[in-house]
């Protein structure tokens, strides 16, 4: 999972999604609300590697960068200074007449101990930060994805017991406070299909930890699984769960996920992967709000088949998603 701390950032990812190759010598601008209400990151570290590749005279390798760089991705609020962080992405999305995408990424005894280990020390530490986070928010438009992993992560026993009451009490708590706020969409992270096979297994933990005040869930953040599968497996969720919406990743589900074989980190950087279907509202399924990119195209998964930690910015890896695009 990545965590960043600053500011950074329909038709198939691999062709023309407007405006055509103008963002490559400039700024990306805005998608139409039409397709999609979410704020492009004119600064995103996807658009300023575009920039240097343009100076560098590799235009090819701009034009990859571009399919990234000029579509709206989350942005995943860091440990440091949350209020600032949160206010700020959220008045420039706003002064663009548009909506921000926000991740919040902090739950005490994140990932396990794995690759996106941390977040904060304890239950008081998580509510502060949180607060931050709502203050910054304020009255504008904000959807939120809350917590990847945390809820899958009990689901799978991973976490240990003697966390997962104040982990269920912290989830909810979180999705009243941000429902509270006058313009904020809230959906809890709910795994992939791959991960909790059994929709059942699920439904129990998303109970607990405030669906039914939140609007839906997410499923594939960070994850490969395809479009068709999350789509089966989110019908049956919502089935359970009182009818909610969800929204699908799909920032790198293009060519789904890698074979696994013996690969107990198929997950992790595979290679091969591809960008998927580029942000919209536009689903086609009712119970589906978005195909959105959640996780960041171009960002490690962490330090495994030779990328760098979890959330850096790796261009390689960019680039391979996009030239396998369709």
């Amino acid at each position: 999972m990545l965590l960043l701390t600053g500011c950074s950032s329909s038709g198939s990812a691999g062709g023309d999604s407007g405006g055509g190759d103008a963002s490559v010598s400039g700024r990306p601008g805005q998608r139409p609300r039409s397709v999609t209400p979410y704020w492009v990151n004119p600064d995103s570290t996807a658009a300023r590697q575009v920039s240097a590749y343009g100076k560098e005279g590799k235009t090819g390798e701009a034009r990859l960068v571009d399919r990234i760089a000029r579509q709206p991705v989350a942005e995943w609020i860091g440990v440091d200074n949350p209020q600032g962080q949160a206010r700020g992405f959220t008045e420039a999305a706003d002064r663009a007449g548009r909506e921000a995408l926000l991740v919040l990424y902090n739950i005490p005894h994140r990932d396990c101990g794995r690759y996106s280990r941390g977040g904060a020390a304890d239950g008081n530490a998580y509510r502060a930060w949180l607060d931050g986070v709502l203050k910054g928010i304020g009255d504008r438009a904000t959807t939120v994805v809350l917590e990847p992993d945390a809820l899958p992560h009990l689901a799978d026993g991973c976490t240990p017991a003697q966390f997962q009451e104040e982990r269920y009490a912290l989830l909810t708590e979180a999705v009243g406070k941000l429902k509270a706020l006058p313009h904020t969409t809230v959906y809890l992270d709910a795994g992939n299909p791959h991960w909790i096979k059994d929709p059942a297994r699920m439904a129990e933990p998303l109970k607990r930890a405030g669906i039914d005040r939140a609007d839906g869930f997410a499923l594939n953040v960070s994850n490969y699984q395809t479009t068709k599968e999350n789509t089966a497996y989110g019908t049956r969720l919502s089935a359970l769960v009182g009818g909610k919406h969800f929204v699908i990743d799909t920032s790198r589900n293009g060519n789904g996920p890698a074979p696994g074989g013996d690969d107990r980190e198929s997950w992790c950087n595979p290679p091969g992967r591809a960008l998927g279907t580029p942000p919209t509202t536009r689903t086609g399924d009712p119970l589906i709000s978005g195909y959105l990119w959640i996780k960041r195209p171009g960002e490690s998964d962490g330090t495994c088949k030779g990328g760098p930690k979890a959330g850096d910015w790796w261009p390689g890896y960019a680039l391979e998603l996009a030239r396998n695009a369709r």
